[in-house]
């Protein structure tokens, strides 16, 4: 039986055009996987198979098996979770979740959870598992506004998991999860599979569950069907440009210690998030930073990028001066360049690519100052590095993410910063396009570039690391030194 058949599909944005006379037949029980380079409307397809794009040519049908005891849906999971306050609206600011009096403005996990259940009609001791088998059990009670960019991706999964719709279609399903969630994931798409659930991931990832043996990729507005998850098309190697000028400079120290941290302690009520940490970074180190999701990671950076108020209440002395002796949050940011998936969440969407990157210059989240003309010659420099000339007045959100992320990475960098903090910095960009990056780290840290790098996968990393500290339970778990391709211990 067709479960899904699509005729003649037909979508533009403007004047380009997306999807053209495409066509393409699932059977019930068939699992399918589309991947191919960003930006070729992987995520416009699953969009208006799951009915969220109306504005389309041709025909989707979706002929649901009435015997079946699962729910007659199509469920889409894109890869962005965007959450609403308790007003119903997503008005947010970028430090709002490290703020103890401004952010009970959302539901707490339970509460969200409570609330799918009873629109869904779903029995809550089915969610358990679910939250078991991701390590979600322990944040129940904790806000949607203070959760990292993995723990909503978790929320995301247990959401739909737990519906388990006739057709469920995920977007990236495994970005920013850690190592052992995606194996917690791929052992529930096989239980999930044999119950009766038909499949559709988005995915650029080399990850794929045993169930999955209907591959393709939407190539010229069409849909091709390959026979192997390695034959999808991937992007073109990006050819190594020379860094601009300005770049290939060290950035100019103004301490030998860029970070110290003794005996630092935060904690939301009851729940210690980070706990003991000694840590030091020296100028010219390159450190790697890893954990499970909900280690403290995301907490630990927000101390350094001065957004987190308990900084105040530790012992931080950041580049040479202790937190707290005088300095403003703007005369710390101005020595950082830093991206995470949280800022790349509250960033100004309608803001233009140019204007995206030079607020790099000012650490707004948009562009509210005129530039200089040194500021603009360092932009269009920039612009022309990461291949981002022809989309520098087109609105970041008209963009693939990949593009998206691109650009505030640009941003990340265009004042050439004391110290780099990079939290996951190639989510949403697929294999050339990380690997792309990463020569780029590669390049500013052979320049004497100081920086923090957070990745949970080893093949995803730049070469230039020298240091690494494992987070586990926001306590350090190890911390190490790489010497010529081996690893001293120097603490666990």
């Amino acid at each position: 039986m067709n479960l899904l058949r699509i005729t003649n599909l037909n979508f533009q944005y403007g004047s380009h055009v997306v999807l053209q006379n495409l066509n393409w037949e699932i059977r019930g029980g068939q699992n399918w996987q589309i991947g191919g380079p960003s930006g070729t409307g992987k995520t416009t397809l699953a969009k208006i198979i799951a009915g969220e794009i109306k504005n389309f040519e041709g025909k989707v049908e979706v002929q649901f098996d009435e015997q079946s005891k699962l729910p007659k849906k199509v469920l889409y999971v894109s890869n962005w979770f965007q959450f609403k306050n308790l007003e119903g609206d997503r008005n947010f600011y970028y430090q709002q979740r490290y703020n103890q009096f401004a952010k009970n403005d959302t539901l707490t996990v339970f509460a969200e959870l409570l609330h799918f259940g009873k629109q869904e009609q779903l029995n809550f001791e089915e969610a358990e598992p679910l939250l078991e088998i991701f390590g979600f059990e322990n944040f129940k009670e904790q806000q949607l506004i203070e959760l990292s960019s993995g723990e909503h991706k978790k929320l995301q999964l247990v959401k739909a998991l737990w519906l388990k719709p006739q057709v469920l279609i995920i977007d990236q399903p495994y970005t920013g999860l850690d190592v052992s969630s995606r194996k917690s994931l791929n052992l529930v798409f096989e239980q999930i599979s044999q119950e009766g659930v038909t499949l559709l991931l988005i995915n650029n990832d080399d990850e794929c569950a045993a169930c999955f043996h209907h591959f393709a990729e939407v190539k010229d507005g069409k849909l091709m069907e390959v026979s192997h998850q390695k034959e999808i098309t991937k992007s073109q190697e990006r050819k190594s440009k020379t860094l601009p000028f300005f770049l290939q400079k060290s950035p100019l120290a103004t301490s030998q210690q860029m970070v110290k941290m003794k005996n630092v302690n935060v904690s939301y009520g009851e729940k210690q998030v980070l706990k003991n940490i000694n840590w030091h970074v020296n100028e010219g180190e390159r450190w790697l930073l890893q954990g499970h999701n909900g280690s403290g990671k995301s907490t630990l950076l927000s101390l350094i990028n001065g957004d987190h108020p308990q900084a105040y209440a530790n012992e931080i002395h950041l580049f040479g001066k202790k937190r707290g002796s005088g300095e403003s949050i703007w005369d710390i940011k101005e020595r950082i360049g830093m991206i995470s998936p949280e800022l790349h969440w509250y960033y100004d969407m309608n803001a233009n690519v140019g204007q995206a990157i030079a607020s790099g210059f000012f650490d707004s989240m948009s562009l509210y100052k005129s530039l200089r003309y040194e500021q603009q010659q360092q932009l269009e420099q920039i612009l022309d590095f990461f291949d981002l000339k022809n989309d520098k007045n087109k609105k970041l959100n008209t963009l693939p993410l990949g593009k998206q992320r691109l650009a505030l990475l640009a941003r990340t960098i265009v004042k050439n910063p004391e110290l780099l903090i990079l939290d996951e910095p190639c989510q949403g960009l697929d294999t050339e396009q990380t690997n792309y990056f990463n020569r780029v780290v590669d390049d500013l840290c052979n320049r004497g570039q100081t920086l923090i790098y957070v990745g949970h996968f080893e093949s995803q990393l730049p070469n230039c690391i020298t240091h690494k500290m494992i987070l586990e339970d926001g306590e350090i778990k190890s911390l190490r030194v790489a010497l010529d391709d081996h690893s001293i211990l120097i603490t666990e």
